[in-house]
């Protein structure tokens, strides 16, 4: 087997079997490797995206891990824990447009309380349901690069007064501090990528001069918005509601969810705040439009080919 494909969903792996040439011999599972139970790996390339949990063990095996992303904090993570120097690569920009799509609809459902509609639709009743209208709400954006750029601009176009937070400002608008946009700000997103820095950037601190219940919406990584520090805001009542596509300990929670048994007390976090009426929760599928899935098993084989011919990516960690 020339390649093997861990958390391939059904989706995606149709699209990278209809352009893989006939000559790359693959595997495709949509289990993680933690799930898959493999004690040593079924090829000597891989390809993940950032729940597989790759044994420190397997650094000897493998000539390369290509990540189906564009982040690819794991793939240092992985290098640094195996001591191996692996050939690993991740993709370009190839879902902006629809992850950003994603956040702003988040707001949009928080803001109009449309999973309580459907929950009082039962009763066809109004009651508790007035909604607020995005135009003329101040909106931040933190981090301003491709998908947080994607955000802005459709805020811009829904009419709402938009300010960034970003270190190295590209996009022509308004920034401020992290600080002084989170005491400002009736809508946060997150769309920055995780570092130690932005590690845990969301604190009760942080909101505490702020009054009036902004909605966070993440959909960058979930340890930037630690679940527990949301849901005690919630449980306080000093958000308005949350959007999460993304989620601290996220390896923990997907794997307990797909193979439900026993108590797990961050599922159990997750469970409080999904089952609150101002809260949704989707799984890490912002990415996942029929442009983006295109897009992506492009640029996937498109590495994979260049690998396989000369032994390194097309974008190299």
């Amino acid at each position: 087997m020339d390649v093997m494909f861990y958390e391939a969903f059904a989706e995606e792996q149709g699209a990278l079997e209809q352009r893989l040439p006939p000559s790359v011999i693959a595997g495709f599972t949509p289990q993680t490797i933690q799930e898959t139970r493999h004690k040593t790996p079924l090829a000597a390339l891989i390809s993940v995206r950032t729940q597989s949990v790759i044994p420190p063990d397997w650094g000897p095996l493998l000539d390369g891990i290509l990540s189906r992303t564009t982040g690819f904090d794991h793939l240092v993570s992985y290098r640094a824990a195996s001591g191996e120097d692996l050939p690993c690569g991740y993709l370009e920009d190839y879902c902006s447009r629809a992850v950003a799509e994603q956040a702003v609809l988040f707001m949009m459902v928080l803001l109009r309380k449309l999973p309580l509609q459907q929950t009082q639709f039962d009763v066809f009743d109004r009651n508790g349901l007035t909604g607020r209208e995005a135009k003329g709400r101040r909106a931040l954006v933190v981090g301003v690069g491709r998908i947080g750029s994607e955000i802005a601009g459709i805020l811009e176009a829904l009419g709402m007064e938009v300010r960034g937070v970003d270190i190295a400002p590209k996009r022509e608008m308004t920034y401020v501090s992290f600080e002084e946009g989170m005491a400002w700000a009736e809508v946060v997103f997150f769309a920055v990528p995780l570092t130690e820095e932005t590690r845990g950037m969301l604190t009760r601190e942080i909101l505490a001069s702020n009054e009036q219940k902004p909605l966070i919406i993440n959909v960058a990584r979930g340890e930037i918005t630690p679940v527990p520090v949301l849901l005690r805001l919630m449980q306080e009542e000093r958000l308005g509601g949350v959007g999460l596509d993304v989620f601290s300990d996220e390896v923990v929670i997907a794997g307990s969810l797909r193979s439900p048994g026993g108590y797990n007390p961050v599922v159990n976090e997750v469970y409080q705040l999904k089952m609150m009426d101002n809260v949704i929760l989707t799984p890490h599928n912002a990415f996942n439009t029929q442009e983006a899935v295109a897009r992506k098993a492009e640029q996937t084989v498109r590495s994979l080919e260049m690998f396989l011919s000369e032994r390194r990516f097309v974008n190299m960690v």
